[in-house]
């Protein structure tokens, strides 16, 4: 079981580098599957000792190895969550007891997938205040996709249009209401792939946890002085936040409230 967990930590961690390459690719409107990784600075093309997610970073001390310039935090942080994240997923849908089913395989892979887009979604947006279409539409589309593969019944799959029209609905009366102060379409169209890949009620849980999440986040940047009340914050991470929490605990969440409203 230690092996498995270390493995699907590395894979994570793999996952999380390539990652990397297309929040920078996307940055400069280039594409993630053309060319070799280089420096960002002095462009020199890397090689494999300088592509070992985490370790490289530790052992060439945060450096670029040939022009000795700073590498982002970025880096390693964006491999490292995303291997903490994918052990979660992996547990959360049933650890070594997977391999038993290709059907949870599948669900694996697709929760995976999914999941790897929301976090260059993550950061991109709260790098640039902006939430790729190709992204977001990538995430939606892989979204219908497997609903459209894993149709069970009507009443399921109306349940997760529902999710999505209600989310993005909720968005967009706030985006027209504050003329796009407030909200961006980008957030409009978050929180539609948001519905469709949770569902209901889990689509509350998560919007509900990014509100509280986004509000408390508001007022610690504000007591410290780095923004004010007229400061722009982006709201997508705290979205993808409420997002994987509802992912991994929403049902758990949800019947510890009905069990608090209904005692």
């Amino acid at each position: 079981m230690l092996f498995l967990w270390v493995f699907v930590f590395l894979f994570g961690t793999v996952v999380g580098s390539f990652l990397n390459a297309v929040i920078y690719r996307t940055e400069k409107g280039g594409s993630a599957f053309q060319g070799r990784s280089y420096c960002p600075h002095c462009k020199h093309q890397l090689s494999w000792r300088d592509l070992i997610p985490l370790l490289s970073f530790i052992l060439l001390r945060g450096q670029c190895r040939y022009c000795h310039l700073k590498i982002s935090w970025q880096y390693p942080l964006v491999e490292l969550s995303t291997g903490v994240v994918f052990l979660f997923i992996f547990f959360s849908y049933g650890g070594f007891a997977l391999f038993f089913s290709i059907d949870h395989i599948f669900r694996l892979a697709y929760v995976w997938g999914v999941t790897s887009l929301l976090i260059i979604i993550f950061v991109y947006d709260l790098k640039h205040f902006l939430i790729p279409d190709t992204i977001v539409y990538g995430a939606t589309g892989l979204a219908l996709l497997y609903h459209l593969l894993e149709f069970e019944n009507l009443e399921n799959f109306v349940s997760f249009w529902i999710a999505a029209l209600f989310a993005s609905g909720f968005f967009l009366a706030i985006f027209l209401g504050s003329r796009g102060r407030w909200m961006g379409l980008g957030d409009v169209k978050l929180a539609f792939f948001m519905g469709l890949f949770l569902g209901w009620p889990n689509v509350l849980v998560a919007l509900f946890v990014a509100f509280v999440i986004g509000a408390g986040g508001g007022l610690v940047l504000i007591a410290t002085r780095r923004k004010n009340l007229t400061s722009e914050v982006p709201f997508g991470p705290f979205l993808i936040a409420g997002t994987l929490v509802a992912l991994l605990w929403g049902k758990d969440l949800v019947d510890w409230y009905l069990n608090l409203i209904l005692v």
